[in-house]
């Protein structure tokens, strides 16, 4: 189902909460804040992908949220499906082609915002919600967020990373 339907695991229903239907989910390699709210989840059913829309989503933590599903309104149906995994069409996932490819950053040369040279992308960890690379500059090894608001190019042909390097981070 995740290849042919384009859909990724992104959680699994943990358990009912309370008498109304609702959920709890325990997210997988994404984050409650990745996914749109606007944009149906799937859960299966005899090997099909039923969608549905989140009607509520309270985050628990970095790695759970309380979720009310439309469809899902009782005790009976909530438990209906616990224990099953929701897919989310990739395309409906914040970042997900960001952080498809950041393993393939390893090995390029990270520049600071005005060009300078500030090291080589030595790995890559994938914190959920904060991926993060590391660098080995000519003073040590730092570990800085992958996050898009600081990443300001990406040049594959060169293998290169421009960042806004917040003071302080590199060694």
């Amino acid at each position: 189902m995740t290849e042919a339907g384009r859909l990724l695991q992104i959680a699994q229903v943990l358990k009912s909460n309370g008498t109304e239907g609702e959920l709890v989910w325990g997210f997988r390699d994404f984050g409650p804040e990745d996914i749109q709210l606007e944009e149906p989840v799937f859960i299966e059913y005899d090997g099909l992908p039923v969608p549905f829309f989140i009607e509520s989503l309270t985050p628990r933590g970095t790695s759970k949220a309380l979720v009310r599903l439309g469809g899902i309104h009782s005790f009976e149906d909530a438990e209906e499906i616990v224990g099953k995994a929701v897919y989310a069409d990739e395309d409906s996932i914040e970042g997900y082609e960001d952080e498809e490819n950041f393993e393939d950053l390893v090995g390029w040369t990270l520049l600071h915002a005005d060009g300078r040279r500030a090291g080589t992308i030595s790995d890559y960890e994938d914190i959920p919600g904060n991926p993060c690379i590391y660098v080995d500059t000519e003073n040590g090894q730092a570990m800085l967020p992958l996050h898009e608001d600081l990443i300001l190019s990406v040049d594959p042909d060169r293998q290169e990373l421009t960042m806004e390097i917040p003071d302080g981070l590199l060694p």
